[in-house]
């Protein structure tokens, strides 16, 4: 297991994908001139699951008390005809204590057991099985912890968001060609459909699952980056309206708001752990990825401790 410790001040982390959710609120010192915009978005955005608190859990969480808590973030690819699987998996655990949060990016080909199927296949086919509930309840299986919240972003639908803010900017360290298009080495400045591709390939990426990995990063860091300008607070509506459309969360938006007031300091340390000591295998035909016992094991004793269930 690798451990990566991000400064904020030179970090896309941040929040990983939730601050998609936030990008216009803690940016700036505009919040009561989009608090209502928001709010009304929220609620396109408000979608909760069959279940009040996390089998793993005696009781909810409670930002009044500032207890950790746990996201889960989907990065769902939903084409015509097909019911999606989740692009991109990535755990967040948030300590306001320890003024921390820790994020662990899943790859999505991993071995592991699908919840209420009894059998094991890839993880990202959880969703596709029984959506977001069946994602939860398999992430929670492997890494023995709960996930309070979730967050689920359609990528197909962040080509709009990127094309409202008039696209964006990434640096290229490895020339390839996907969906199409030719990305040279160097800087580039990508619309929506481009950076959906840009993020997809990684067949012909010497590092794989985790090259593929980088490249959403990039991709975030740079909408969070360009999200926070000016020129995008002017463009408040279609941001919003985008978000509404694309992002569904069981998160209200009072827990919303409680958590940009009262956890924004648990941002200010970034730590990114992974599961890289796994080895590519075919199983009656298939590629998987697997890991070891121990590697998760790790990284459930992590998580687990920023969780403070000990």
């Amino acid at each position: 297991m690798k451990r990566i410790s991000f400064d904020i001040r030179s970090s896309w982390v941040k929040w990983g994908l939730v601050s998609l959710v936030f990008l216009l609120v803690t940016g700036t010192g505009c919040f009561f001139v989009v608090y209502h915009s928001l709010h009304s978005a929220s609620k396109d955005m408000h979608s909760p699951i069959d279940r009040d608190v996390s089998a793993k859990r005696d009781d909810q969480v409670s930002f009044d008390e500032k207890d950790p808590f746990s996201v889960l973030l989907l990065g769902i690819d939903e084409r015509e005809g097909d019911a999606g699987r989740s692009d991109t998996m990535i755990v967040l655990t948030v300590n306001p204590d320890k003024k921390k949060t820790t994020l662990l990016s899943i790859p999505r080909d991993t071995y592991a057991e699908i919840s209420g199927r009894g059998d094991k296949n890839k993880i990202n086919h959880a969703y596709a099985y029984g959506g977001v509930k069946m994602a939860m309840e398999t992430v929670e299986h492997m890494l023995d912890i709960p996930l309070d919240y979730y967050i689920k972003v359609n990528m197909e639908g962040f080509e709009d968001m990127i094309d409202v803010l008039g696209g964006v900017k990434v640096t290229n360290s490895l020339a390839f060609e996907s969906g199409g298009y030719r990305f040279p080495v160097g800087d580039l400045v990508l619309n929506g459909k481009q950076a959906l591709s840009y993020t997809r390939m990684r067949q012909d990426d010497p590092d794989g699952d985790f090259g593929r990995q980088e490249r959403q990063r990039e991709i975030i860091q740079s909408v969070l980056r360009q999200g926070s300008s000016l020129s995008t607070i002017l463009n408040t509506g279609d941001i919003l309206q985008s978000l509404g459309e694309n992002v569904k969360t069981n998160l209200t938006f009072n827990q919303l708001i409680d958590i940009q007031n009262d956890y924004r300091q648990a941002a200010d340390h970034i730590e990114q752990i992974s599961l890289d000591a796994g080895t590519n295998k075919y199983i009656n035909g298939i590629y998987f990825y697997v890991i070891p016992e121990e590697t998760i094991a790790a990284v459930q004793k992590v998580l687990r401790g920023e969780l403070e269930l000990y």
